[in-house]
């Protein structure tokens, strides 16, 4: 059996009508893809098939989780994925295909929709794949803070160190007493020796 032989949807056996398919993809299923993002999956997809004369329409669903690798930390990131796939597919002369309609030659009995729900779970992944600001790992984002170089005018860089040194120091800072001096932020100390020496002249 092919690694994909399960997702072989056999059109010319469907009755007119409404036919519904389910499918789970696991890690295994990205590995025979030879996708290298994808590290684990727990996705359910439900493909719902209109046979109405002859024409096939296709309505994919496809939910779950997909684990890829945090680039900022380069820990595990647990990915929610939702993501709706429709296309119409009808017999003919030769295989032809646009946006909307897939045309297979009349000798195919079977269609393999392993592709389709690939492209669907794909395209759902945000390019950026990154933690939510905070929750990375945060010995590494130390390091890679660290050695990271910016592009002088790469502001979005700046700030987001900043958000993330003050997030870090929040969560890690000790509790206070009341009547301990509380540390100041230098910038800030700088900032008003200058409107001090300015209002004195």
């Amino acid at each position: 059996m092919g690694k994909f032989s399960e997702f072989r949807l056999p059109l010319k056996t469907i009755p007119e009508g409404v036919q519904e398919f389910e499918y789970h993809l696991g890690k295994q299923f990205f590995v025979n893809m030879e996708s290298a993002d994808i590290h684990d999956a727990d996705l359910q997809v439900k493909l719902t098939v209109t046979h109405k004369h002859d024409i096939y329409d296709l309505a994919f669903k496809v939910t779950g989780t997909v684990t890829l690798i945090c680039d900022r930390c380069l820990d595990d990131l647990v990915q929610p994925i939702e993501a709706d796939y429709e296309i119409a597919v009808k017999y003919g002369d030769d295989y032809s295909e646009t946006d909307e309609l897939l045309i297979i030659p009349e000798s195919d009995n079977w269609l393999n929709v392993s592709y389709m729900i690939f492209d669907t779970a794909s395209l759902a992944i945000p390019v950026k794949h990154v933690h939510p600001l905070g929750k990375c790992n945060r010995a590494m984002s130390a390091l890679l803070r660290k050695h990271r170089a910016t592009k002088i005018d790469d502001e979005d860089a700046e700030l987001t160190d900043q958000l993330m040194d003050e997030m870090d120091s929040m969560d890690s800072a000790p509790d206070s007493p009341a009547d301990e001096p509380q540390q100041t932020d230098s910038r800030w100390d700088a900032l008003k020796k200058l409107s001090t020496d300015s209002a004195e002249d």
